[in-house]
């Protein structure tokens, strides 16, 4: 069974950024590219990295630790020295406000 996890609010978002959110035990990225949000875990699968600090360009997001790149929609690796994909949450927004699912 899954449960819905609000975030934030969409406004806090601009297109193009991406806002760091600590909840319920997760870290997580969440990220406005061109009005739709996606989100994913924040620690980058390759180092200490913060996802949500890393240079954002369409929908890839460079990690600020070892400059590896992922996809921002689907969590995967575009760029090593990454090569385990990110982990990736439905997300929706309801009443100006994101959710993900878990």
């Amino acid at each position: 069974m899954t449960s819905k996890i609000e975030l934030c609010g969409a406004d806090e978002v601009p297109v193009g950024a991406a806002l760091k959110v600590e909840t319920e035990g997760l870290i997580l990225a969440i990220f406005n590219v061109d009005g739709e949000f996606f989100v994913m875990d924040d620690c980058c699968s390759d180092g200490p990295g913060s996802l949500s600090e890393g240079y954002i360009e369409g929908d890839v997001v460079e990690c600020n630790f070892h400059n590896g790149q992922f996809n921002i929609k689907t969590g995967e690796v575009v760029a090593p020295p990454c090569m385990i994909p990110q982990k990736v949450y439905p997300t929706s927004v309801e009443n100006g406000r994101v959710f993900i699912e878990v």
